[in-house]
């Protein structure tokens, strides 16, 4: 073979040579700190040995090719006795260590799969939470023919959220509207709420007054409650037909409802859900016209803090107040700006807020 093309193979091997080399140095620090670290027969340490023994038998490989080439060049002798003998010591090295291949790689591939899994697991997890808050507080609420509905949620520091809202047709001519807030925070709360949303749904339908449903809600609930465990609840049942609101509240922070140019609030009928299975719930009626805007929230909002001073229902009345013609996903929107504003530190709790308005 020409001297000169051997010449360049030589070289092209000795640069893979300092190539790979660089590698196997690197692959060993990392083996010698994960041993310190984790000890010699730790599944971590094995693996990092394995990698290490591998770059350095590439760049062993490499280094005898090199040499061999090179000599043959430089010498000009048969190029046979001497490539063979060079390479044998990487081909000795294979024999050393590749009795530990195989498991090496059966114990890479378990690990990986393990990792595979351990990923799928967080992912889920990290997942849950927002599938979750999808059910109770949807972004996509159903298109309800003659209503503008605005909505918006924010959750709290905790993973699961108690606050929910809903918003479905109980009758071809009546809308209900519901909003409501679990105390506490975590997964226990969030499964509560759920409960009392989808019971919430089959008791609107079976009773025509939002306080007898409230009532029947809180008798089937509380018989299950955890005792720190509480509910308030916001019921609004818009009949078209009849042009009415009817609405009930087990202890929830007053709606307000722009009506006869007027900014009212809709005040608890009832104590919260759960504190006594036989609690009463009344509901009372409001001549519902076009234009009428209702605004439903959750405590977050009125309690965003400034120190001790709270946003507070009378900042929530005045921002209909000043344009009650606003679209009702933009009010929503307004109200978390401005109570992120108004708070001198983040908001812990969540805030749900739901704007309907009769068109």
């Amino acid at each position: 073979m020409d001297a000169s093309i051997l010449a360049i193979v030589a070289a092209a091997c000795a640069v893979a040579a300092i190539v790979w080399g660089r590698s196997a140095r690197s692959l060993r620090r990392v083996y010698e700190r994960v041993e310190r670290e984790f000890g010699l027969d730790n599944d971590v340490t094995v693996l990092a040995r394995s990698a290490f023994r591998k770059d350095l038998h590439t760049t062993g490989l490499y280094a005898m090719v090199a040499l061999a080439a090179g000599a043959v060049a430089l010498t000009g002798r048969s190029p046979a006795e001497l490539l063979f003998a060079f390479v044998l010591v990487p081909v000795l090295l294979t024999f050393l260590y590749g009795r530990d291949f195989i498991p090496e790689a059966r114990l890479f591939e378990a690990r990986s799969m393990l990792e595979r899994r351990a990923e799928e697991v967080l992912s889920q997890e990290e997942l849950a939470p927002r599938r979750w808050a999808e059910r109770l507080a949807p972004d996509d609420l159903p298109d309800v023919s003659g209503f503008e509905i605005g909505r918006v949620y924010q959750p709290g520091t905790g993973l699961m959220a108690g606050d929910f809202y809903d918003v479905f047709r109980v009758a071809s001519t009546r809308v209900a509207a519901v909003i409501g807030d679990v105390t506490g925070h975590g997964i226990e709360p969030s499964i509560t709420a759920f409960q009392a949303k989808y019971l919430l749904r089959v008791f609107l339908r079976e009773y025509r007054d939002p306080g007898q449903a409230i009532e029947e809600l809180n008798a089937q609930m509380a018989a299950h409650a955890r005792p720190e465990e509480f509910i308030s609840l916001l019921v609004a049942l818009f009949d078209i037909e009849a042009g009415t609101l009817r609405f009930a509240s087990a202890g929830h922070p007053a709606a307000w409802l722009w009506h006869q140019r007027e900014v009212q609030p809709l005040r608890a009928t009832g104590p919260l859900l759960l504190l006594d299975p036989a609690a009463g719930y009344h509901s009372r009626e409001i001549p519902l016209e076009t234009g009428d805007l209702l605004l439903m929230y959750t405590d977050g909002l009125a309690e965003a803090r400034d120190g001790e001073a709270l946003f507070g229902e009378d900042r929530i009345a005045q921002a209909m107040r000043r344009d009650p013609g606003i679209d009702p996903n933009v009010l929503c929107k307004s109200l978390i700006e401005a109570a992120r504003d108004f708070a001198k530190s983040p908001i812990t709790d969540d805030i749900a807020i739901l704007a309907i308005r009769r068109a």
